[in-house]
């Protein structure tokens, strides 16, 4: 045989997409739209969340800033500049305080803050300087405790690990341990599953609790997907069914599992396939709607910053902290 007849790969399909997706092709896949720019810079959004007026809030890691979108205006400013460096989440407690986590240095530095919805009033909740955590993202219960992740670590390094907090603050009690880079988490419509995203391991865990919120029940912590790709999961989210929206960083898409960790549709950024707003971050329902809102960054391609929307399969659930 001639070698110019020799077979060849050639790029065509998904093998030509700059993320492609293989595993979940088959899955159904939407396309997201642009819901408002945040800005023209490139910035590592994060942390989103709603307060009692359906405002939203979120961060920007590296530069500090935490930003609010007033709706239905969508007018975007910025409310505060975080003492703290690196916050990766903000989340709003019962009490009407927006808790800031925080990774701090990345390595024994981070912790988590409260403050009022300007910033002020500033209120030690984990400390960085008797602890070691790097706060990465926190979900509340009903009781007003809750779990948060240490973003420590790496794939043959597990330091990281979900930690539940209780009510008066008072104790911090492991749930799970040696992970690498605890990330995501949430709790389910009947607080009685843990959902948390290993990102450098590339994996979701589904932890079922026990009626004391911080036992595992017997088999109870199991890892039921595995992701596929760099750089992993990210920063995730429930619905009023039980399904979970999991961010998928420097893949451009949301990828959804039903209650039980199967995986049953996505969610694409717009362009993805050229390379652009690959670090996508964070999804978070307006609440008493389907509508999805996730953030994404074009810092790879040297472009901007923005929000997108789409709907989700359910209304997003309406947690108690919107009561």
């Amino acid at each position: 045989m001639s070698e110019q007849n020799l077979p060849t790969l050639t790029y065509k399909g998904a093998s030509k997409s700059a993320v492609p997706i293989i595993n979940e092709s088959e899955l159904q896949t939407i396309t997201a739209e642009p819901w408002v720019k945040i800005s023209d810079e490139g910035l590592q959004l994060e942390g989103l969340c709603f307060d009692r007026a359906h405002n939203l809030f979120l961060c920007e890691v590296f530069g500090g800033k935490v930003f609010r979108v007033d709706l239905p205006e969508r007018q975007v400013s910025t409310v505060f500049q975080s003492t703290k460096t690196n916050p990766a989440a903000v989340k709003i407690h019962k009490n009407g305080k927006l808790y800031v986590c925080y990774l701090g240095d990345f390595e024994s530095s981070g912790g988590i803050y409260a403050v009022d919805d300007a910033g002020n009033n500033f209120e030690d909740v984990i400390n960085d300087i008797t602890t070691e955590y790097c706060v990465d993202d926190l979900v509340f219960d009903s009781k007003g405790g809750f779990y948060f992740t240490d973003f420590r670590g790496y794939s043959t390094n597990p330091q990281g690990g979900v930690y539940y907090v209780s009510p008066d603050h008072q104790t911090v009690t492991p749930v799970i341990q040696n992970i690498s880079v605890a990330n995501g988490v949430a709790l389910s419509t009947d607080e009685s599953v843990l959902w948390v995203t290993e990102t450098n391991a590339n994996r979701l865990h589904r932890i079922e609790l026990l009626e004391d919120g911080v036992s595992i029940a017997p088999f109870g912590a199991s890892i039921p997907y595995y992701f596929t790709g760099h750089e992993g999961p990210d920063s995730c989210c429930i619905d009023s069914d039980d399904n979970l929206y999991v961010a998928m960083y420097g893949q451009g898409r949301v990828l959804v599992f039903n209650k039980r960790g199967y995986p049953i549709g996505q969610i694409l950024m717009p362009n993805r396939d050229e390379g652009h707003m690959l670090r996508s971050t964070h999804p978070a329902f307006i609440p008493g709607t389907d509508q999805l809102i996730i953030c994404a960054n074009d810092i790879e391609a040297g472009g901007d910053s923005w929000l997108f929307t789409a709907r989700g399969f359910a209304k997003g659930h309406n947690i108690y902290q919107f009561h």
